[in-house]
């Protein structure tokens, strides 16, 4: 009988080490969602910095702006790296979720970027300019174009404004609502879009040689508009998630963002 119990305990000993094993290997590993450029690429580098303590990184690219989400949600991601706060708010009202910014990692300046058009100088009374169709894109992209004298937004309208909200159009502009990730595609068909930093380096567009005019790094978009790494509420302060903010803010990562985008991504730390 006592060598019966001595067997059963180390049965329950080894079970419980086991089961301790297994929960410390899971808390080691993230799954981290992500736009493919420049997200994904810069998760690389913390990727490498992560596996030095221990930590593994399994990156998974998505080309849209719900599933990212809605999976981290779930919990079938530890987190997502794609998006701005703005964009971040607007889907938890709207979808109900609950997810929250640990960490403001870079900023993709928006551009207006040539089709039919070759210059601002030359934009013709009555020109079609592309626009992304989601709300606080759309906001961001009538912003750069108010800045350039090509329309006025009625006052005080903020980071919600649509078209709207445009107060005077003296070219009578003709501002076309397009998925975000099309504009770029749109190009030949509009005389002029405004695309979001991540497409544009996508379509192999240079901010700093093709884009006609580029939002200033110090206005208050750049501010508003960092993107995030998000995670489920009540994650935050997860010892992985703060391993990866910290894999992510290091030199080693604004060093590959300087030396790899030219200006098309630019670090928040």
């Amino acid at each position: 009988m006592k060598k019966f119990i001595i067997v059963l305990l180390t049965i329950v000993v080894a079970i419980g080490l086991f089961a301790g094993c297994s929960k410390t290997g899971s808390s080691k590993t993230l799954k981290v969602g992500a736009s493919v450029t420049p997200h994904a690429e810069i998760l690389e580098i913390a990727k490498e910095i992560l596996a030095e303590e221990g930590y593994t990184l399994e990156i998974i690219e998505y080309n849209d702006y719900v599933i990212p989400n809605t999976a981290t949600e779930s919990g079938e991601l530890s987190a997502n790296y794609f998006q701005h706060l703005p964009y971040l708010t607007d889907f938890n009202a709207e979808k109900n979720t609950h997810l929250v910014s640990v960490a403001a990692i870079h900023y993709e300046p928006f551009g207006i970027y040539p089709g039919k058009t070759k210059s601002l100088d030359d934009l013709p009374d009555g020109a079609v300019i592309a626009v992304p169709n989601d709300g606080t894109n759309e906001a961001r992209a009538l912003y750069l174009l108010e800045a350039q004298g090509l329309i006025e937004l009625k006052e005080g309208v903020g980071f919600t404004a649509t078209i709207l909200d445009i107060a005077s159009n003296p070219k009578n502009l003709v501002i076309m609502e397009i998925e975000a990730a099309q504009i770029a595609r749109a190009l030949s068909d509009v005389d002029l879009g405004v695309i979001n930093g991540n497409y544009a380096i996508q379509a192999g567009l240079k901010v700093g040689t093709d884009a006609l005019a580029v939002e200033d790094k110090d206005s208050e978009a750049a501010q508003t508009y960092g993107n995030i790494l998000a995670v489920k509420e009540g994650n935050e302060n997860n010892e992985a998630i703060q391993a990866l903010v910290k894999a992510l803010k290091s030199d080693k990562v604004k060093n590959f963002i300087s030396e790899t985008y030219e200006g098309a991504v630019i670090p928040l730390f």
